[in-house]
């Protein structure tokens, strides 16, 4: 597999005073993902938990929805100008029941790490049926735990302590214990190393969990947790008007801007546990 992380000489400048130093820096390259030998998408992506990560596209994209739908993943051919493996091919050989995807999914062009959608035909591709609705999924949570999942979120991103550039997801139980958590220089690839570990391990769908975001809440991310079954998703930045409407669409509870003891609930309110001493505030 590749490096996570590379060295790299830097001028740095504080207070006035100049050095030269090494610093740590995040690995980005590109991960091509071939269904059944086909090519089907390429996205840049930080490597590890690459399996994971192949895994998790097919089940926002809806190919996939359990452990045996997929044979077998394999790294195969991709190779420097020495022979060596780059480990930046991943092949996902589907089984026989499995039907094969819409062409849609076939990206002409390659997937940015910070876009998950860039070379979608159109947004009607991206509203995939969700196999397992989550508006009905009983789970209720209490503003106190979901105040403490940044911190859990944090205390689990080991490449961030040393690189400062990645992004975090991760999945907690309505107790708020951390049951995966994911870093990649992508939002959406971190998510999908999620969905992936979860199709990988046989978890799906994820009723009654907890999908918590580094950073903001895009459509696609929403996108992601209704197709794996995710009835709440925190993040520590804004929402996107698109994606609150999905949110409300699908019944999924949508926290942003959670910092410290302050958050905003835009959809599935009925799922946070306000205390009875507590104003609504309408």
């Amino acid at each position: 597999m590749g490096r996570v992380t590379v060295r790299q000489k830097v001028l740095r400048i504080r207070d006035g005073a100049v050095d030269e130093r090494p610093d740590t820096l995040v690995v980005e390259e590109p991960l091509e993902i071939r269904l059944d030998g086909s090519p089907l998408t390429v996205t840049m992506r930080t490597p590890g938990h690459d399996f994971d990560m192949a895994a998790g596209f097919l089940v926002s994209e809806g190919v996939i929805t359990a452990t045996e739908d997929v044979l077998a993943t394999r790294y195969c051919a991709g190779a420097d100008e020495d022979g060596r493996n780059t480990f930046n091919v991943v092949d996902v050989t589907l089984a026989a029941h499995v039907p094969a995807p819409d062409t849609s999914l076939e990206r002409n062009f390659y997937t940015t790490s910070s876009c998950g959608l860039c070379g979608k035909a159109s947004l009607d591709a991206v509203r995939t049926r969700a196999q397992w609705p989550v508006d009905g999924d009983p789970v209720e949570v209490a503003p106190s735990l979901l105040s403490s999942l940044p911190d859990r979120l944090r205390e689990s991103q080991r490449v961030f302590d040393r690189t400062g550039g990645l992004h975090a997801a991760g999945l907690f139980d309505s107790e708020g214990r951390a049951l995966v958590v994911r870093e990649d220089v992508g939002r959406h690839n971190a998510v999908d190393k999620v969905l992936g570990w979860a199709q990988r391990t046989g978890a799906l769908p994820l009723s009654g969990t907890v999908l918590a975001l580094s950073g903001r809440a895009s459509f696609e991310l929403v996108q992601k947790a209704w197709m794996a079954g995710i009835p709440v998703v925190t993040a520590v930045s804004a929402p996107s008007s698109l994606a609150v409407e999905l949110a409300r669409e699908a019944g999924i509870t949508l926290v942003g801007f959670l910092r410290g003891s302050s958050m905003n609930v835009y959809a599935g309110t009925h799922r946070v546990q306000v205390d009875a001493g507590l104003s609504s505030g309408s």
